[in-house]
Parts: C-alpha cells; structure tokens; sequence
C-alpha cells in the first residue's frame, strides 16, 4: 500500500512516514499543495493525507482538484481546525475522514488503514499465488506448514509481485513503487531485496520464484517442472 502525505510540518511529516512505514506502507512525503498534486498525478496511491494550511496550494483547494479529476482514492485530511463547519465544508469537498491537531499516532494509523481497506475494496487479506500464500495482517508468507515473516520491503515487494503475477516489473519502476521517488537509495537495493524475497520462498520450499526476465525486470512465475 503507497500513502501520500502532504504536510508542511517537515517533522511532523517525518515522524508520520516513519510509523507508516512500521505498519508496511510506502510512503511519499511533501510539503506543499503543489507537490502533492505532482505527486498524485505520476504515482498511484491508496490514501493520501492532506494538511489543511499548507503554502502555494493549501490542502482544501488540493481535495477540490483531486476531486474534480474523479479519482476516488481515500483522503484523509489533517488540521489544527476543529472547528465543526471546517470539518463539514472538507467532507463536503470530497474528503473521506477527518483527523484534528493534536492527534495519537494509533489513531492516525488507525484510519490510514481503514481507509486503506476501504480502497481495496475490503478484499481478501490473504493473497495466494501457486502453492504460497501471503498473509497481508501478520506480514507471513506460507507453504504447506512452513511460515516465514516478511520485513517491511519484503513485505511490499512481494504483495505487488503476488498481487500481480506474470507481470514483469522494471528495477526502476520497483524503486519508485517501493522506495518512493525521493529516496536516497541507490537502485542496487532493489536487486538486494530481490535476493532476500527469493531466499525466503526457498526457506518455505516454495515453488513460485522471482525470475529475471533479461533487459526487462522482474516477474513473478512458478518454477518450471
């Protein structure tokens, strides 16, 4: 799951990605309406968190854009208003939940994830490909009775991959889905996450394995009798 969050408060901003990211979300940070709006029209994410005063673009005029574009993706919008005409005038504008200044962390993570759910449509928490299965609640991957845990990248690389198997993914585009387009990272950390998911599925004695598909990335195959 990939969150957006657009906070001028860099760290509060910071603080907010960093539990996220404990709960095995993607998250994207930026400062300004602007931005964010940049960001949601070059990545597509499941929630996206607006700060209400924000410069250049504040977050009520991002909502109403976003909105006119008929996307529906989650928003969630945090301020130090509380008043409640400012609550109502940002579901009137097409935000899903509304999150008043200051606010527990548990609670913030708390409806990120139900918004994300909402996104997914309630789907299924557990993912199946081939004879593994991934379990999107405890971050674990199973086959027959082995169980392994998933790290936080771990975890992300792999429920795309097994949301989307056969589908050959590019280094690159692995490095923004995952890593964000502002990370720090160099792409030689998609080839060792790489490494690290297909030595899991071999501790299981899984059939299914990441396969490097030459000049092109990465896809997701069971293995071949």
């Amino acid at each position: 799951m990939r969150v957006l969050i657009a906070e001028d408060e860099v760290e509060l901003a910071k603080g907010l990605k960093f539990l996220l990211e404990k709960n095995k979300f993607s998250v994207d940070i930026v400062h300004d309406g602007e931005d964010a709006l940049d960001h949601f029209h070059c990545t597509d994410y499941d929630v996206v968190v607006l700060d209400i005063m924000m410069p250049k673009v504040n977050g009520m005029e991002a909502l109403r854009r976003i909105r006119k574009e008929k996307s529906g993706v989650p928003i969630l919008m945090l301020t130090a208003k509380a008043e409640v005409e400012d609550r109502v005038a940002g579901l009137e504008a097409g935000a899903d939940d509304y999150l008043p200044k200051p606010f527990a962390s548990r609670e913030f993570i708390a409806r990120v994830k139900a918004l994300s759910r909402r996104n997914a449509g309630y789907e299924d928490l557990v993912v199946s490909f081939g004879d593994v299965a991934l379990d999107c609640n405890k971050y674990e991957l199973t086959c027959k009775e082995k169980t392994v845990g998933l790290n936080n990248k771990e975890f992300q690389l792999t429920e795309l991959f097994m949301k989307h198997p056969h589908f050959v993914f590019s280094a690159s585009h692995l490095m923004d889905k995952i890593w964000g387009r502002d990370s720090e990272a160099d792409i030689n950390v998609v080839w060792t996450y790489i490494g690290f998911v297909r030595r899991k599925f071999r501790q299981i004695g899984s059939n299914v394995e990441i396969r490097t598909v030459r000049g092109a990335g990465y896809s997701l195959e069971e293995a071949r009798c």
